[in-house]
């Protein structure tokens, strides 16, 4: 088998470069020398940081484990598994880090409008995903909030990056886990 290419090397290695240091923080030099890749090798392959960033976020996004989410079982439940998976995805990578999202999204304003947009079109779809596993809750009548699924979606994401932020600043996940009971519960009024 042959070795990944400097290009693979690059973004196998810069998602945690970025999560750890954000992306203003993290520099070419910082992400090449991760990569193990001489500097000229990341121009080969991105016109620049921001370049990489919203391959980085896309990649994020494309490996979100949205199974959960399907099948059977209470909405409630399935939405329960998701949010648990993502709080597990982020203590593996790191809980004093959080979220990779979250951590582009606090940088949004100044690492440019592509980085931003990636981020929000990722927030969106996991959005998109809780808003169909609330509908079928509420066509189970699992799920008996009020409010339009997508606003429930919403608030689930915002309070799980709420909660991944508390979860870095004590370094404690059960935080984060009963942050998230809390949010499910508003799906009930």
């Amino acid at each position: 088998m042959s070795p990944p290419s400097a290009r693979n090397r690059l973004l196998e290695n810069a998602e945690a470069v970025f999560l750890r240091k954000g992306f203003n923080g993290a520099s070419v030099q910082d992400i090449t020398r991760a990569a193990d890749v001489p500097k000229g090798s990341f121009y080969d392959h991105f016109a620049g940081k921001q370049d990489l960033a919203v391959d980085i976020v896309q990649r994020y996004a494309g490996d979100t484990d949205l199974s959960p989410l399907e099948g059977n079982g209470s909405a409630v439940g399935r939405l329960r598994a998701y949010l648990l998976g993502e709080l597990e995805r982020t203590r593996t990578a790191g809980v004093e880090f959080g979220c990779l999202l979250g951590t582009f999204a606090s940088d949004s304003a100044t690492a440019g409008d592509r980085v931003r947009e990636a981020v929000g079109e990722a927030l969106a779809s996991r959005t998109d995903s809780l808003a169909r596993t609330i509908e079928e809750g509420r066509t189970a009548g699992d799920v008996t909030a009020s409010r339009p699924a997508g606003v429930l979606a919403a608030f689930l994401i915002d309070a799980s990056q709420g909660a991944f932020l508390r979860a870095e600043t004590t370094v404690d996940q059960s935080i984060a886990v009963e942050e998230t009971a809390t949010a499910l519960d508003a799906l009930r009024p």
